[in-house]
């Protein structure tokens, strides 16, 4: 069992999954700068850490909610 205050790694699949995003869709926001960047654990292997994506998640959450709130101000 993980300890909480340790940094948990997400494979690239298990990133997908938690934001419904493909794989390439994942590379592409990566390579504009707009995705957490994977952290390197071996030969052609990265890993995420989970606490970066889901900060990633929640930003796209709050952005959605500022522009609905801006919307509605106009």
């Amino acid at each position: 069992m993980p300890h909480k205050d340790l940094p948990t790694l997400i494979s690239l699949n298990d990133a997908c999954k938690l934001t419904s995003l493909s794989r390439t869709a994942i590379n592409r926001y990566r390579a504009e700068g707009r995705f957490p960047q994977p952290v390197p654990i071996g030969f052609k292997r990265i890993a995420f850490v989970r606490a970066e994506v889901v900060a990633w998640i929640e930003a796209r959450i709050a952005e959605r909610a500022a522009k609905a709130a801006k919307r509605e101000a106009a």
